[in-house]
C-alpha cells in the first residue's frame, strides 16, 4: 500500500530519482508520521459510499490509504511533477481520479470544474455522500475550507490538516485575538474541532509553524437560521476590517453609500448592544440577526 511507502526516506528518494525538490510556493510539506495519517483519515471516518476530494494529491500516499476505504477519491494536484509520481503510485486502483489544476478558480471560489467532476461520482453511486480529506497545502486552505461550505453537492464533512494558527482562528470566540470573520463563518454553518496538533517535525520539509487536524461538519440546521448566507459571510467580513472599533461606526462606514447614519441607528436600536460594543465582541447568536436586520432593511430600499 503505497501509505506505508510515505517515509521520510521514501520521499527523498523518490524526489531525488525525479530530480525535483519540494515546492514552496505550492506549500508542499508531506506528512511523514505515518500515525498521524491514519489519525487523519480515521477522524473522517470514511466508508464505502463515501466520495472524497483530495486537495494536493503529493505522491498520493494518502490518496491510496482512502482508496481502500471509499467508494470513490478524487484528487487534484496542481504541480505536473507531482502529478506524474502520483500516476505512477495510483495507476492500479480503479476508484481514483486524478485531476492535474488548481483547485480553486480565485479566493472566493472552488474551481467549477473540480466540484463537476464531485457531482458526477456521487449521483453514479447510491447513496454517495460527499466529503473533503485532505493534507491542504498551507497557502490554499483557509479559501479551500470556507469556499466549500457553499458548494452543492454540499460536503458532510471536511477534515483536514492545516496550519494550527488557522485552525485556532476556526474555533476561536468572542473577544479572543483568533476570533475572526473566518470563526464566524464556519461557526455558523457548521460543528467545527481540533482532532490533533502536530510539530513540524510530522512533516518533510519541516515548516516552521505547528499544525492541526480539523474536522468541520456541515449543519443544515444552522444554515438554515441564515436566510442569505452570501450576504451574511459578506457582511461580517466587513464587520472585521476593523474589528476593533465600536460596532456602530463600522457599520456606516461598511454600509454608508447605502444606508445612512439614521437607518443604521435604527437597526441597532431593535438590539441591546451597548454604546461601545465592538465586531470582536459579539457571539455569532448575535451577529445572525444583525446581518438579517441589515438584509431587510436594504431589500426595502
Amino acid at each position: 500500500m503505497s501509505s506505508a511507502r510515505q517515509t521520510l526516506s521514501y520521499l527523498i528518494r523518490r524526489f531525488q530519482e525525479a530530480g525535483i525538490r519540494p515546492e514552496t510556493r505550492h506549500g508542499q510539506n508531506f506528512l511523514i508520521d505515518l500515525n498521524l495519517l491514519d489519525v487523519l483519515v480515521d477522524a473522517a471516518q470514511l466508508g464505502p459510499t463515501d466520495v472524497v476530494l483530495e486537495v494536493g494529491t503529493g505522491l498520493g500516499s494518502l490518496t491510496a490509504l482512502m482508496a481502500t476505504r471509499a467508494a470513490h477519491v478524487v484528487t487534484v494536484e496542481i504541480d505536473r511533477r507531482l502529478y506524474q509520481l502520483a500516476s505512477e503510485e495510483l495507476a492500479e486502483l480503479p476508484n481514483v481520479t486524478m485531476l492535474l489544476q488548481d483547485a480553486l478558480k480565485n479566493k472566493n471560489t472552488v474551481e467549477p470544474g473540480v466540484i463537476e467532476v464531485v457531482r458526477e461520482r456521487v449521483k453514479a453511486i447510491p447513496g454517495a455522500q460527499f466529503k473533503l480529506v485532505a493534507n491542504l497545502p498551507y497557502n490554499v486552505a483557509t479559501p479551500i475550507l470556507s469556499n466549500l461550505l457553499s458548494v452543492d453537492p454540499l460536503p458532510v464533512s471536511l477534515t483536514a490538516t492545516i496550519q494550527k494558527e488557522l485552525g485556532d482562528r476556526i474555533v476561536a470566540s468572542p473577544g479572543t485575538k483568533d476570533y475572526s470573520a473566518l470563526s464566524i463563518w464556519m461557526q455558523a454553518v457548521s460543528d467545527v474541532h481540533i482532532v490533533r496538533t502536530m510539530p513540524p517535525a510530522a512533516f518533510w520539509p519541516r515548516p516552521k509553524v505547528h499544525s492541526a487536524i480539523v474536522h468541520i461538519v456541515p449543519s443544515a440546521t444552522k444554515r438554515a437560521r441564515i436566510h442569505d448566507p452570501a450576504f451574511f459571510h459578506h457582511f461580517v467580513r466587513s464587520l472585521f476590517l476593523h474589528r476593533r472599533k465600536f460596532l456602530r461606526g463600522v457599520m456606516i462606514a461598511a454600509l454608508g453609500d447605502r444606508l445612512d447614519k439614521a437607518a443604521v441607528d435604527e437597526i441597532l436600536a431593535q438590539f441591546a448592544f451597548t454604546p461601545d460594543a465592538r465586531a470582536e465582541q459579539l457571539e455569532v447568536e448575535q451577529l445572525i440577526p444583525l446581518a438579517d436586520a441589515v438584509r431587510q432593511r436594504l431589500d426595502q430600499r
